[in-house]
């Protein structure tokens, strides 16, 4: 694939689209500025204070369009049976009768950027390219600090002669005109109707993760939902950890993590998506595909991410965010505002503490170049990737779920990540706080049937010499009395990675339960945390009778998938049945 067959391309789906210019972006400093000039004069664009965030804006999404619509985004492989039960799917012939139409003449007015995209480092042969075109500036300031963007991308391109095509425009931005389709077998990506970065920027969920999934089992390899750091303990060792967590679940905190134990260093590697290969060496490669970080704002600050905010001082695009009267950003987790201070909410309204609704939408964002972060190390950039010790699973579970625990063996691994449950956020439409499987916290960006992306994940652990060690965590756990959270978290979750390494090296004890192992009293660093004893046993219990309800719900979601369902899993199943049952007779 040359850049003239990206031109023919661009010339047929502009026909279609009928903007008023076409403009190809080259990632330069001067494309930026002019872009950024052009956003600023919408009314939904408003600057920074320049001297306190240099070259930064807040942009105010539509309020139908503030986070991730699940249920208009498509799966349009050629069966259904493909797609499975946890997508929804639609025919590619459907989808071209009753989708395209939405494109044609969407752009009348606009003008199309081509914007040609790189994801993973230059010179990786694990990394891929895309096209996205979009009549969004606001995506296109987006992408350039998300990807590898621009001419570097159609460098790439003459060298793999392939790329993942992605169209997108807002259309009318109406909520009955929004989807978002995912065609597996010719890797294209349609977007119409939202300009929220989770539908919009389709480097990200829908190439990284939908359409890269489907690569991924075809070329065998894993694209996954997961942050990448690097762990240095005070003997100098140092473990690379991939953990897959839900949306604003705590990745990009825990991915940028400033440990509370003296002598540990955290190096971040990528803070939400993960490619894994198998390396020469037998061993799991893993390199984070993007160039940035697309973060939750609200419960962001110097406290629990004190390397996010040290990269959020300039080049910074805040959406839907509010705004103090000193053009700053401000959301919920900051310092409180001053009676006296005028604030202005993410709608652009005048807002006070007293007001009933949030200042800061539950799901605004931040868009910020990884480089700017200070943990942000070599292995960020390196093409050959980092070897992978150990896989972490995460749910947001106020009850039921210890701190931690370890899968007895690769298979167990995954079916602890094939049944993992968490509570849904604000990253999605819809209602939160509500417990569903998210298996592998992949259930929304899974491109095919997920019963065959278990069997998968299974095929690939019989293809590695030294499987990582798979662990489950569960920062959110709460007291049964009060409701407050057992376990301090942020710089102090060091400590469970602490106990993590400590196990792939064999020298933590640990203490054997139903679910799997959890650290003995004398395995774990508790010291200096005035965890009292009940607390901390808390912590680590695990009661089997509240497991068993939770096993019944499990196999409802598993039996869903039919007889797709890969018979190592439900052995699994089986198995920890048996030991729950043991365990209360």
């Amino acid at each position: 694939m040359t850049k003239r067959e990206v031109e023919s391309w661009v010339a047929d789906i502009a026909g279609h689209l009928r903007p008023t210019a076409v403009r190809w972006c080259d990632g330069s400093e001067s494309e930026a500025e002019e872009i950024t000039t052009r956003l600023l004069t919408h009314d939904d664009c408003e600057p920074l204070d320049e001297r306190r965030f240099p070259r930064s804006f807040i942009y105010r999404s539509h309020p139908s369009d503030v986070a991730r619509t699940e249920n208009l985004t498509f799966i349009c492989s050629n069966k259904s049976e493909d797609a499975g039960p946890t997508n929804n799917w639609m025919s590619p012939d459907e989808a071209t009768r009753s989708v395209w139409p939405l494109f044609q003449n969407a752009m009348a007015g606009r003008r199309l950027y081509v914007v040609p995209y790189l994801m993973g480092p230059q010179g990786s042969k694990y990394s891929r390219v895309g096209v996205q075109l979009t009549d969004s500036p606001y995506v296109v300031l987006n992408l350039r600090k998300m990807t590898r963007m621009g001419n570097v991308a159609l460098d790439e391109l003459e060298r793999t002669k392939r790329f993942v095509r992605g169209i997108h425009s807002l259309g009318d931005l109406s909520p009955d005109r929004r989807f978002i389709m995912h065609f597996p077998e010719s890797r294209t990506i349609w977007s119409i109707g939202s300009g929220y970065g989770g539908n919009a920027l389709l480097s990200k969920e829908c190439h990284a993760l939908r359409i890269a999934s489907v690569e991924a089992r075809d070329e065998g390899w894993l694209a996954e939902h997961m942050m990448i750091i690097g762990l240095t303990s005070p003997r100098g060792e140092r473990h690379y950890i991939a953990a897959a967590f839900p949306s604003a679940g705590g990745k990009t905190n825990l991915a940028m993590m400033v440990p509370k134990l003296p002598g540990w260093h955290v190096e971040t590697v990528g803070d939400d998506i993960c490619w894994m290969h198998i390396g020469d060496d037998g061993r799991l490669w893993a390199i984070n595909p993007e160039a940035g970080f697309f973060g939750v704002a609200p419960g962001t600050s110097t406290k629990t991410n004190p390397n996010a905010m040290a990269a959020l001082t300039h080049d910074v695009i805040f959406t839907n965010v509010a705004m103090r009267s000193d053009r700053t950003p401000w959301w919920e987790g900051l310092e409180p505002i001053n009676d006296n201070d005028t604030v202005w909410d993410w709608c652009g309204r005048r807002w006070t503490p007293a007001s009933s609704e949030k200042a800061a939408h539950p799901n605004a964002r931040f868009t910020v170049a990884a480089k700017q972060c200070p943990s942000v190390g070599a292995g960020f950039d390196d093409p050959r990737g980092v070897p992978i010790s150990a896989i972490l699973f995460g749910g947001r579970r106020a009850r039921l779920a210890p701190l931690v625990y370890e899968a007895r063996d690769w298979a167990h691994g995954v079916y602890m990540g094939a049944t993992l449950v968490s509570e849904t956020t604000a990253a999605a439409t819809g209602t939160t706080g509500l417990p569903r499987n998210d298996p592998m916290a992949m259930l929304p960006f899974c491109g095919y049937n997920m019963a065959d992306y278990f069997g998968h994940w299974l095929s690939m652990g019989k293809r590695l010499v030294a499987p990582p060690k798979i662990f489950h965590v569960n920062w959110f756990r709460a007291d049964e009395e009060d409701g407050a959270l057992l376990w301090p978290g942020f710089g102090e979750n060091v400590r469970v990675l602490k106990w993590v390494v400590d196990r792939i090296a064999g020298r933590a004890p640990a203490r054997v339960t139903p679910i799997g192992n959890v650290p003995a009293d004398s395995g774990f660093d508790a010291s200096g945390l005035n965890l009292d004893a009940d607390k901390l046993a808390a912590l680590f219990s695990v009661d089997p009778q509240s497991w068993l309800a939770e096993l019944e719900q499990n196999q409802t979601f598993l039996r869903s998938f039919g007889e797709r369902m890969p018979a190592a899993l439900t052995r699994e199943h089986d198995r920890l049945r048996s030991r729950l049952c043991a365990a209360i007779s």
